[in-house]
C-alpha cells in the first residue's frame, strides 16, 4: 500500500470515528435533556457502566458466541463448496438440489432452530448447525456462479489440451471462482452471526444472545445495548477476517478493486 493510499485510509477512518463520537455525544445529550427513562433509552455512559459491571462473565459468553459463529461458518463452507461443484458438474443434481435449497432458505430460521435443537440437543454443536443453515445458501449460489463464469474459450483450450475434469476444476474453475466464493463468504459470515444468536435465543445457557435474552427479561436495557455493541464488533471482526483472507488468496482481484476505489 502506497503512502498516499495509507494516508487516505487513515483520514477516512478518522472521519468514521469522529462521526461515531458526535453521534454518541448527541445521544448522551438527548437522553439527559429529554429526561428519557433508562429502561426506554439509556445514555451511552450508563450503557458503558453497566456493561463494565459484567466484565467478569462477558469473556466466556463472547467466546461461546464466537465459537458458534466460526463453527457454523466453517460447516457451511465445507458443505457449500463441494455442493456447488456437484451442481455445476451435474445438471441432474442442480434440478434436484436447487429447489430444496430455495425452500430451506425461504423458511424462517427461528422456525427451524427448535426442530434442529430437538434432533441434535442443546449445546455448542446444535448452535453451530443452526448458524450453518443460515450461512449455507450464499456460499452455494456464489460458488456455483463463479465456477460457471469461466471464459468459454479458456474451457475450450483446456479440452483441446486433453485436461481432465479434475485438473480443470483445480487449475481453472476454482481459481477463477475465488472472487465469487469470497463474495458469498462475506455474506455468509454475517449470516452466521444471526444464526448463532437465533440458536441462543431458542436454547442456550451462555453466549451473547443468551445475555440479551436474560437482560431483556430483567429490563436491563443498558446491558442489552452493551451486548449488542459487543456483538456488532464481533461480527465486524469476523467480516474483516474474511476480507484479509481474500486479500491473501486473491491478490490480483483485490489490487484491481483497490485501483477502482472499492
Amino acid at each position: 500500500m502506497s503512502v498516499s493510499r495509507a494516508l487516505r485510509a487513515a483520514v477516512e477512518g478518522g472521519q468514521i470515528y469522529l462521526g461515531l463520537l458526535v453521534l454518541l455525544g448527541l445521544w448522551e445529550l438527548a437522553c439527559r435533556q429529554l429526561s428519557l427513562p433508562p429502561w426506554l433509552l439509556p445514555p451511552p455512559s450508563q450503557i458503558a457502566a453497566e456493561t463494565w459491571e459484567l466484565r467478569g462473565i462477558l469473556p466466556a459468553h463472547l467466546l461461546a458466541t464466537a465459537k458458534e459463529i466460526l463453527g457454523g461458518f466453517l460447516l457451511a463452507t465445507l458443505a457449500g463448496v463441494p455442493l456447488a461443484v456437484a451442481v455445476v458438474y451435474s445438471p441432474l443434481l442442480r434440478r434436484m438440489i436447487y429447489p430444496l435449497l430455495l425452500m430451506l432458505q425461504s423458511i424462517p430460521k427461528v422456525a427451524i432452530a427448535p426442530i434442529l435443537l430437538l434432533w441434535v440437543g442443546y449445546g455448542l454443536v446444535s448452535n453451530m448447525i443452526v448458524a450453518a443453515t443460515v450461512a449455507f445458501f450464499p456460499i452455494v449460489v456464489n460458488t456455483a456462479t463463479g465456477l460457471e463464469s469461466v471464459d468459454a474459450e479458456l474451457l475450450e483450450l483446456t479440452r483441446s489440451l486433453g485436461a481432465s475434469k479434475l485438473r480443470v476444476l483445480l487449475r481453472v474453475r476454482l481459481p477463477w471462482s475465488l472472487p465469487f466464493l469470497f463474495s458469498g463468504l462475506k455474506v455468509a459470515i454475517t449470516l452466521a452471526v444471526i444464526g448463532a444468536i437465533v440458536a441462543e435465543f431458542i436454547g442456550a445457557d451462555k453466549g451473547l444472545g443468551y445475555l440479551i435474552l436474560t437482560s431483556s427479561g430483567a429490563m436491563r436495557t443498558a446491558v442489552m445495548f452493551g451486548v449488542l455493541l459487543l456483538l456488532s464488533v464481533l461480527g465486524t471482526l469476523c467480516f474483516y477476517a474474511v476480507v484479509m483472507l481474500e486479500r491473501i488468496l486473491c491478490p490480483w482481484y483485490m489490487a484491481k478493486a483497490d485501483r477502482a476505489g472499492l
